[in-house]
C-alpha cells in the first residue's frame, strides 16, 4: 500500500473523504486543504580505508535483513544530508568519516509495516583510517570490510544501493 491510501479523513478538518487521493495529492472537498505526498529522504555512504577495502554492514532488520548495505538511514527533520551521514555512521558502526563527497541520488521504495514508502536515497563516498574499529551497532547484524570488486551489486539490500554501487565502480 502507498501512504496516500491511508488518508480517509482530512488531517485539517477531519471530514471523511468520498474519494481516494488522486496520484500524489490529497485534496479535501470540505475545507480545501491540499497535501502533497512526497518522498522521504535517506542517506548512505560508501566508506573506504587506505588499503582499498570498503565497509559494508549486514542488515539486522527487514527490509533487506541479512543483506549487505553501506551505512546509512533516514534524514531527521532539520538535519542536513551531510550531518545525517555522519550521525548514521556513528550510530551504526561508530567510526569517523573524512573526505565526504556526494555521489548520486536514486529513487527507492522502503516497505515497512505493510506500507511502501517512496524514498529518495542520497549516496556519498568517504574515507576513514586504516585502523578504524567498526562495530555492529544500531540494528546492524555485522560489519564487513571487503574489496569492492569482490562484491556483486545484487548482494546489496536495495535496487537504489545496487545502482549507486554500480555507478561508483564505473567512475
Amino acid at each position: 500500500m502507498e501512504p496516500a491510501s491511508f488518508f480517509h479523513h482530512c488531517p485539517r478538518c477531519g471530514v471523511r473523504q468520498t474519494a481516494a487521493p488522486e496520484g500524489h495529492v490529497f485534496n479535501c472537498g470540505a475545507c480545501g486543504f491540499r497535501l502533497y505526498f512526497s518522498a522521504a529522504v535517506a542517506v548512505a555512504v560508501f566508506i573506504r580505508r587506505p588499503d582499498g577495502q570498503m565497509l559494508f554492514i549486514v542488515r539486522g532488520k527487514e527490509p533487506g535483513r541479512g543483506m549487505l548495505a553501506p551505512p546509512g538511514g533516514f534524514i531527521d527533520l532539520g538535519e542536513t544530508a551531510e550531518a545525517a551521514v555522519h550521525r548514521e555512521t556513528r550510530e551504526e558502526v561508530g567510526i569517523p568519516l573524512h573526505n565526504l563527497r556526494f555521489l548520486c541520488s536514486q529513487p527507492n521504495f522502503y516497505l515497512y509495516g505493510g506500507v511502501n514508502y517512496p524514498v529518495l536515497d542520497l549516496f556519498f563516498t568517504a574515507t576513514t583510517e586504516l585502523d578504524a574499529d567498526a562495530k555492529a551497532l544500531d540494528d546492524v547484524k555485522a560489519v564487513r570490510w571487503l574489496m569492492p570488486e569482490k562484491v556483486a551489486p545484487e548482494e546489496l539490500a536495495f535496487v537504489s544501493m545496487q545502482n549507486a554501487f554500480r555507478l561508483w565502480r564505473s567512475l
